[in-house]
């Protein structure tokens, strides 16, 4: 059964259930906080003693185990900490669900981490929908009208895109005979250009599967849902949905697809135009109407569906040139944890801003550098993160990923890209100009937690070195992409 290179995932189960056990026979609930962070610990360790070993496939080829599935692992598990952190005060809005708010938060985490790991489409939709549905419990949590009408539309538009996944996986299924990647992989190299090309159920098939992947990264057209989701969610919960959803979005991909249609060259050509198709559209929409935005969680909304595109640019990349490129993989492990750590330092600010001053409108944050000139500072790194400006990890992601587009063909797509960036300087450096140039609308400090001011120095710790010094983090993606598969 190979259980052993299942304990991350097992630990992590295990203490989803101590969670919710302890819930019901303690009052002091700081220690479900602690239970929590400390299976998140031992899920990485484990995680951690297995890099670098050989690639191995567990449970009829359902799952592998390989760098790139750990990388992402344990970017799953430090996001989840920091998440668990900045909780801390958040939770008193339902004191009474405590338990089940920490494990669901768990079992979100281990549904993205098996999602990587998943090499069967059987498993990556059943991985899938584990952390969906532990989302679109926790978007409800607040109960009011906001969270819970976000809830409902998660919820329907989500089975809607997880049903044309599912289609799509199951016309890919009708027209190969197995669900596995590598042997859907050798039943497509085994044809002729033009018998494949010609075959309308597998292309069907595959637009059918990127649009239901489209949904769980946010691409344009598939964004519809984000930003009510992201205003009426737990502002925790709206901080993991963007960037944890999205990163095992992009992760389960790049692994379908190169995995499973990077061979013959004039099909990954196909779906590399849509993706570069799909990423100039979603960019330049997120983008422009974030520009509209008075408040801050639907501006980092469309933000975010604006990233979705920059990343679409290393997906088709990769799709162009699937054989011979392995810069395009690393460069978007790269990007997707400089984004993490720059969405982790923008909505850990808005969290405790919102915490005192009860709202999320833009114009609240009116001198903010004088009431709070370290949480006005961190939010400004974020921000200048986000826009691709030296020294932060945003930069050198951009730079890593628009260099390579170039090396392959796609320097119209760089360009719409980099007039996208300028357009985003403004409602990101909007922001700044108000928290530091406007008088203050409010009186008093902002208070804030000893963890959830731990939780937001790490984030600008690591926008900071990673931008200053990104050899390390380069080096594990490379390590991750150059095992891909087996």
């Amino acid at each position: 059964m190979n259980l052993e290179l299942l304990l991350p995932e097992l630990s992590l189960l295990i203490t989803a259930i101590a969670v919710i056990m302890l819930d019901l026979f303690t009052e002091r609930k700081g220690l479900l906080t602690v239970v929590s962070i400390a299976g998140l610990a031992i899920a990485a360790g484990f995680a951690i003693t297995m890099w670098g070993t050989a690639p191995q496939a567990i449970f009829n080829n359902m799952l592998a185990v390989d760098n790139y599935a750990l990388f992402f692992k344990l970017l799953f598990l430090g996001i989840a900490v920091l998440v668990i952190l900045v909780s801390v005060d958040y939770v008193s809005k339902f004191a009474r669900f405590h338990g089940e708010y920490h494990a669901l938060v768990l079992l979100a985490t281990l549904g993205m981490m098996l999602m990587t790991a998943a090499t069967d489409l059987i498993s990556i939709f059943v991985a899938l929908e584990l952390a969906a549905i532990s989302f679109y419990v926790l978007v409800g949590f607040l109960k009011d009208k906001k969270s819970t009408e976000a809830s409902l539309k998660f919820v329907l538009l989500g089975g809607v895109a997880s049903a044309v996944l599912l289609f799509g996986m199951a016309l890919t299924f009708g027209f190969t005979g197995t669900t596995q990647l590598p042997e859907i992989a050798q039943v497509i190299k085994g044809m002729s250009t033009q018998s494949l090309l010609a075959n309308p159920g597998l292309i069907l098939g595959l637009v059918l599967m990127i649009a239901g992947f489209g949904f769980k990264i946010a691409a344009v057209p598939f964004h519809m849902w984000v930003p009510d989701v992201y205003e009426g969610a737990p502002t925790p919960i709206t901080l993991y949905l963007s960037v944890g959803s999205k990163v095992a979005g992009f992760a389960v991909i790049l692994r379908v697809f190169y995995s499973a249609f990077a061979l013959p060259e004039p099909l990954s050509l196909d779906w590399g135009m849509i993706f570069a198709i799909l990423g100039a559209i979603g960019m330049t929409l997120g983008n422009v109407v974030a520009i509209q935005q008075a408040n801050i969680k639907r501006m980092l909304a469309y933000s975010s569906i604006a990233h979705a595109g920059y990343i679409m640019i290393g997906l088709a990349a990769i799709g162009l040139s699937p054989t011979t490129d392995t810069l395009a993989q690393s460069s978007i492990l790269f990007y997707v944890v400089a984004f993490t750590l720059a969405d982790l330092a923008a909505f850990i600010t808005v969290i405790a801003v919102s915490g005192k001053l009860g709202s999320d409108q833009i114009s609240d944050y009116a001198g903010m550098g004088k009431q709070a000139p370290i949480l006005a500072l961190a939010l400004s790194l974020g921000l200048i993160s986000l826009i691709g400006l030296p020294p932060t990890a945003g930069f050198i992601a951009k730079f890593y990923i628009f260099s390579d587009a170039v090396s392959n063909g796609l320097l119209w797509l760089v360009i719409i890209a980099v007039l996208n960036s300028t357009i985003s300087a403004y409602y990101y450096l909007r922001v700044v100009k108000v928290m530091w140039l406007n008088e203050p609308v409010g009186e008093g400090k902002v208070p804030s937690s000893f963890t959830l001011r731990l939780a937001l120095a790490i984030s600008c710790l690591g926008i900071l070195l990673l931008g200053i010094a990104p050899d390390f983090i380069i080096k594990l993606a490379e390590m991750a992409t150059s095992m891909f598969g087996f």
